[in-house]
């Protein structure tokens, strides 16, 4: 095992723990943990659940899953080859902060959608810089002008 000199720095690119919060951070990785809560599951039944995840994406996303040691990948010699994946103590020591995250999104949805709402109907405010690099030509030039 490769030991990491401390202190990590989680703001560094190269940071091991920064790279793990990227992966872990990643909408369907974190559909998947939820999704594999209650036991295996086989390709399909995952990209049924998930919905709109594209094959390629679900894919990749095991793999990587798998690679960091956060599921196991069963291979089942059948007719069509099945494969089923689960999580593993790895995986299931961070489903109970996944599964925080998903008990405060619910609990925060009224709270987000009013603050949605709020923002939808300000007016959006262009600073006169930006709004000024925006224009072109004889419109640019009046309101220089105004300025």
């Amino acid at each position: 095992m490769k030991k990491h000199r401390l202190p990590l720095d989680v703001f560094s690119p190269n940071c091991p723990a920064r790279q793990v919060i990227n992966r872990v951070a990643d909408k369907w990785t974190i559909l998947v943990f939820m999704a594999l809560k209650d036991g295996s599951m086989r390709f399909n039944e995952l990209r049924r659940l998930l919905q709109n995840v594209s094959q390629k994406m679900l894919t990749q996303t095991l793999r990587h899953l798998e690679e960091d040691g956060f599921i196991t990948r069963e291979v089942i010699p059948t007719v069509p080859v099945t494969v089923s994946y689960e999580l593993t103590p790895l995986g299931e020591s961070l489903l109970e902060v996944v599964d925080q995250l998903r008990t405060w999104a619910y609990s925060h949805i009224p709270q987000i959608e009013r603050a949605r709402e709020r923002k939808a109907k300000r007016p959006s405010a262009l600073s006169p810089i930006i709004a000024n690099s925006r224009m072109r030509g004889s419109a640019r030039a009046s309101v220089s002008a105004a300025l």
